[in-house]
């Protein structure tokens, strides 16, 4: 067997793909933490805050939604909320489950990195070109529903 065959085996495959994907989470988080500390927050906070700019949700759903454990995001939304960058809210479908928010001051923060979001985005897709950048998005959410499929079935 050659070493391209060995490397084309599902075990190599795997191994490889998490090495990658260890590397460009580092990566991101290291970025995340350079765009996000001028605004005041921590890339966790940032990530936080993130994902309840739309709508507000329960802890377990950010949770969800980011693939993190509970308990390190109601570490973080105590803080937020400590700091006043987010507040709980009532939540109609569930009393113990309260939903947290941005407030105006977490908002404005997210805000503040924006410019330099904006500016990375254009850079990567400049290097890579924005067919390869789609490619490259779809395919990581391709693994990520993989592993989510895989995770369910047992």
């Amino acid at each position: 067997m050659s070493a391209r065959e060995r490397r084309a085996e599902p075990a190599a495959l795997m191994a490889g793909t998490a090495l990658a994907v260890f590397r460009l989470n580092g990566q991101f988080l290291e970025v995340a933490e350079s765009l996000a500390r001028p605004a005041g927050l921590t890339a966790a906070w940032w990530q936080v805050l993130g994902a309840v700019l739309d709508e507000p949700l329960p802890v377990a759903g950010i949770a969800r939604a980011m693939g993190i454990t509970r308990q390190s995001v109601q570490r973080i939304a105590d803080l937020l909320v400590e700091k006043g960058l987010a507040e709980y809210l009532p939540n109609p479908a569930h009393s113990r489950a309260k939903l947290l928010r941005p407030t105006e001051d977490g908002r404005a923060a997210v805000r503040r990195i924006a410019p330099g979001q904006r500016a990375l985005a254009g850079r990567l897709a400049e290097h890579l070109g924005l067919d390869e950048f789609q490619m490259l998005r779809e395919a990581l959410e391709t693994l990520s529903r993989a592993l989510e499929a895989i995770d369910a079935a047992g």
